[in-house]
């Protein structure tokens, strides 16, 4: 079997790519399946995405990205599936995709992991969001052979354009990547959150409990992010995120927090810092908003906080009781490894190709 992967962003650099399916390919090669890889962006246009300004490399980004999509239709008839991941183009109309379902007749893989139907984008693009495509979405369902999406509320959203619709979850590498377990034990206690600049926002509505809790205890609150939000807060330290460095930085972390609001777009997430966190037996506190209910098991693997109120009453018992801590991080890495692991979910994607 040819496979011919159709992706946003080059190999390697965003974690939605490496968490929904780079980090599998190597079980392709052992099924035989052979495949390319074709991205969107090249290396030179990522670059420069997101920082502000850089309209020109931008633009010529996009005119070398629309190149290459359109070079695809030249070499597709190859393929026995096209996989994509997102979104085949970030703007105009679906010419490719078209051509890729109706014309070759190709059986199309569809793989999101957010509500991507929704309007979102970097602040530093904002001026160029009128002429992102959000129509794609549904048009790629009603296209596609099949759809993988990575939660039950994705999969509603999918349900209403395709009947052939698979859960497969965002997981985690747990015997080659986030393979090592945190020391409970170690001196200094650490809360910690990593993510990219653009879900800081849920993390600074609780500025202020950390400004009330850090005059009562010892602590350091720990960002991993690609930008600083430099908070006002003495407890508060930064770390720009590193590829290299990611797994050593997380170990730091003694408890991981991954607040959210009640919307539509925080539904579609699929509870990817808790993963992260539980996959090192740091144990996650969470908002019951979409998958997180499903990842964390109250006071058995993580929290549960519902209100700013339980936030706080969660925080000052952990602060308070570091034993309850070390007993629940026993149980955060086993419920990844048995429910949000590769090894657990392989021969779930491996069926995407059958």
């Amino acid at each position: 079997m040819k496979v011919l992967f159709l992706i946003p962003y080059p190999l390697g650099t965003a974690a939605s790519q490496r968490f929904r399916f780079e980090q599998y390919m190597h079980y392709l090669d052992e099924e035989n399946i052979h495949y390319r890889v074709s991205s969107f962006w090249d290396k030179k246009a990522w670059s420069v995405l997101y920082k502000k300004g850089a309209v020109l490399a931008k633009a010529l980004g996009t005119l070398r990205g629309l190149l290459r999509r359109y070079a695809v239709l030249l070499t597709a008839f190859k393929y026995d599936r096209i996989f994509i991941h997102r979104e085949v183009y970030p703007l105009g109309p679906q010419v490719v995709e078209f051509i890729l379902a109706r014309v070759y007749k190709k059986k199309i893989i569809y793989d999101f992991d957010d509500a991507i139907w929704l309007p979102n984008y970097a602040a530093n693009n904002a001026r160029f969001a009128f002429i992102k495509s959000y129509g794609h979405v549904n048009k790629l369902c009603k296209y596609a052979y099949k759809l993988s999406v990575g939660n039950k509320f994705l999969a509603d959203y999918g349900k209403k354009y395709n009947s052939n619709v698979w859960i497969n979850p965002t997981t985690i590498d747990t015997e080659n990547h986030h393979n090592r377990v945190k020391n409970q034990d170690s001196k200094d206690f650490v809360i910690g959150w990593t993510g990219t600049h653009s879900t800081l926002r849920y993390l600074k509505e609780m500025v202020p409990l950390f400004q009330k809790l850090e005059k009562e205890y010892e602590y350091t609150l720990l960002i991993i992010s690609d930008k600083n939000p430099e908070f006002n807060l003495n407890s508060f330290e930064f770390i720009k995120w590193n590829k290299e460095t990611e797994i050593e930085d997380l170990l730091r972390f003694n408890v991981g927090l991954m607040p959210l609001t009640m919307d539509k777009w925080a539904n579609g997430k699929c509870g990817f810092k808790a993963l992260q966190y539980m996959s090192l037996g740091v144990p996650a506190l969470v908002s019951p908003v979409g998958v997180n209910t499903e990842i964390v098991d109250d006071k058995v693997n993580g929290y549960i906080c519902d209100s700013i109120e339980e936030w706080e009453s969660t925080l000052r018992m952990i602060l308070s009781d570091k034993e309850k801590v070390k007993e629940i991080s026993k149980n955060s890495r086993k419920k990844i490894i048995d429910n949000y692991s590769v090894v657990s979910n392989k021969n779930n994607f491996i069926q995407l190709f059958q």
